[in-house]
Order: C-alpha cells, then structure tokens, then sequence
C-alpha cells in the first residue's frame, strides 16, 4: 500500500478546473470591488486570511488521511464516475484489501477548523448549531450511496440549502452561518451519517470531506464571502 494512492483529485480535473476557475473570479471580483474587503471581516477573517482559506481548502483536497479499512470489499479501480452532471476520479487499487475510510484535508479538517473558529470568535454556539442541524438534516436525505465513489450529493445543492438556512436565521451573521453550516452540516448529514452504507459500493477511498461532497463544502466557502459581501453592501446603502 502506496501513501500516494490516498492523495489524487476529488474530481476528474476538467471539472476540478472548474472549482478553481470559479476561485479566479472570485479573486478577480475582489481586486475589483474594494468594498468586499470588509465583506471578508464580517465573515470575521481579514480578506488576505479568507484567500488562503480558499487556497488551502483547493490544495488540501488532493490530501487524505487514511483512518481506517473495510476488509474483504471488492473494488473499482482507475475509472471515471458520473453522478449528476460532474466527474469523479476513482483511484488505483494496488496495494489495498479494501475499502479505506480517510479524511480529506481540504474537505474536512480545514473546514471544521475555521468553523470552530467562527464559533468561538462570534459566539454562534445555538445558531450554528441550529443551523447546521437542518443542513445536516437535508443533505442526509439527499445524499447517495456511489458503487466506486462513496456518498456523494449533487453539487449545488449543500450551497441552496445553507443560504436559505443561514438568511432564515441571521441576516447579520448569515456569511459565518452559511460557512458553518454549510461545512459542518454536509460533513456530518452526507457523510458521516452515512459511513454504514459505505460498505459494498467498492470505493477504494471513502474520504469523508473528498470525492463526493467536497466541491459542495468548497462552494459553501464561497458563498460565505458572497452573503458577507452582500449584507455589507446593503448595511452601508442603509446608513
């Protein structure tokens, strides 16, 4: 068993260029709209510290941390999947006896630690925890066991449902909602409710926070700075 079968792309890298693509505009929109500088401190990180965030978030998706094997699983190997319209990387076999549950470093461990950040630093404890309960609530019944893949939920789909939660609940504290709800709630309702159905799809990874939910959790992240800029711009229209 080869350290590097555990790091590769989420998605296939068509489809992953998309993610970054989406990253660039959103790096240009900032040098072009100044105002989103403070959007970023309402997120409650400076605008530099959000960027690295989101770079880190894209690098740290090729890496995952193995925590545990399934035995005696058959697997898919080196193959392409196609779960509602985007493409995900399924990794050699070699070496492995089955299925390896793993954590994804852009996926799952930088977002929960930036969510605990916001949590202690706005003091979102019941909010977030709300919030992050309907997500999770949402995601668990949308989400879908992959044969090859794991669980996976359509893309779009964590970032709909954590602004409409996050607006719900706090306009003022919308941006650091949406980024811990939208994080936590499809870590915890797509994946981790779901580890008991990962058995039998024939995943080589599981990665929890990877292939499957990552580009949701990366989408919330952007949202976040969307909501942050959008209640800033309205807050100066109002005074």
């Amino acid at each position: 068993m080869h350290m590097s079968q555990f790091h590769y792309l989420p998605l296939a890298p068509g489809f992953f260029s998309i993610l970054v693509g989406l990253f660039v505009a959103l790096f240009v929109v900032m040098l072009v709209l100044r105002a989103l500088r403070r959007a970023y401190l309402n997120l409650g990180i400076s605008s530099s510290a959000a960027m690295w965030l989101l770079i880190g978030t894209l690098i740290g998706s090729y890496f995952n941390i193995p925590i545990a094997v399934l035995p005696h699983e058959a697997l898919q190997s080196d193959m392409v999947v196609d779960f509602f319209g985007m493409e995900y990387a399924v990794p050699p076999t070699e070496g492995l006896s089955g299925t390896v549950i793993a954590v994804n470093v852009g996926g799952a461990v930088i977002p929960a630690l930036m969510s605990l950040y916001l949590l202690i630093s706005r003091g979102l404890w019941i909010t977030g925890a709300i919030a992050t309960a309907a997500v999770a609530l949402v995601l668990h019944w949308l989400a879908n066991p992959v044969p090859g893949l794991g669980i996976a939920v359509p893309v779009f789909l964590p970032a709909l449902a954590t602004a409409i939660v996050a607006l719900l609940l706090s306009r003022e504290n919308a941006a650091p909602l949406a980024y811990i709800a939208g994080s936590m709630g499809t870590l915890i309702g797509a994946d981790l409710t779901n580890l008991d159905k990962v058995s039998g799809l024939g995943a080589p990874v599981a990665s929890i926070g990877g292939a499957g939910t990552f580009d949701g959790i990366f989408l919330t992240g952007i949202l976040a700075v969307l909501l942050a800029g959008l209640y800033h711009r309205q807050s100066t229209q109002s005074q």
